[in-house]
């Protein structure tokens, strides 16, 4: 069953086209894998299922549980289910752990704080009165930000970069948390350039110049990481120069 369709989304940003007639259809329940090169239009597609400034001028629609997504703001979109963890996180000063936590929970106790805390490898007693600033590494705020995710109980998650500005050690308890989203029936989108990531995921969308080009399994569609190119019809005779290198 799909939670979320795409259908024929195309996007266009300071004059230039950046999805192309995009079409996805997202599993209820299953953790998915958006791949492709700098430029395929990976995040720009979080940002728009997401609702955010900017990315709301686009053609075709966006349905989530058979509802289009138009013209509905980011908090509308939140209160239906939807969250976006960021690439870089943000810092709050002043905010402690509790408090960001305990904003957008379902269950805003401290023992549920308490709890997603422990599941992301943060010790409470350590961090819930620390203050979400600079003192915190980014792989800290990161599974801070994750622990506030799984207090919201959201039914999609966006993950942009999971693993970007971290270490092995939270990485693995991003990893780990993924588990709990499963248990609890979210369906989860990563946004990577990284094959490890890709192989914590169960189906992967491969994206060239905005447009979906192949989707499947994790072992069929990991072949790009290993060529680092794949056979697509895109137009751009700039892009078909360079080649679909990761990191172009």
């Amino acid at each position: 069953m799909s939670i979320l369709e795409l259908k024929n989304v195309s996007l266009r940003l300071g004059g230039k086209r950046i999805l192309n007639n995009l079409s996805l259809d997202v599993w209820e329940g299953h953790v998915h894998a958006l791949i492709g090169p700098n430029g395929a239009g990976k995040s720009t597609t979080a940002n728009l299922i997401m609702g955010l400034s900017g990315y709301t001028d686009f053609d075709g629609d966006v349905l989530f549980e058979g509802q289009s997504l138009r013209g509905l703001s980011i908090d509308e979109r939140a209160r239906r289910g939807i969250t976006l963890a960021w690439q870089e996180p943000a810092r709050f000063e002043g905010l402690t752990v509790r408090t960001f936590i305990q904003a957008a929970a379902k269950n805003n106790s401290e023992n549920r704080v308490r709890e997603v805390l422990d599941e992301v490898g943060l010790d409470p007693e350590k961090y819930i009165d620390r203050a979400v600033d600079k003192t915190l590494s980014g792989g800290e705020r990161k599974r801070v930000e994750l622990a506030s995710i799984l207090a919201m109980e959201p039914k999609l998650v966006l993950m942009d970069e999971p693993d970007s500005g971290i270490d092995v050690g939270a990485l693995d308890r991003i990893f780990e948390a993924l588990k709990f989203f499963t248990d609890r029936k979210t369906t989860v989108i990563m946004i990577t350039h990284s094959l490890p990531v890709l192989r914590h995921a169960e189906h992967a969308f491969l994206l060239c110049c905005g447009k979906l080009v192949d989707q499947g399994s994790i072992d069929r569609i990991g072949y790009y990481f290993e060529r680092k190119c794949i056979p697509c019809d895109h137009v751009d005779p700039e892009v078909q120069f360079k080649g679909l290198g990761i990191g172009d």
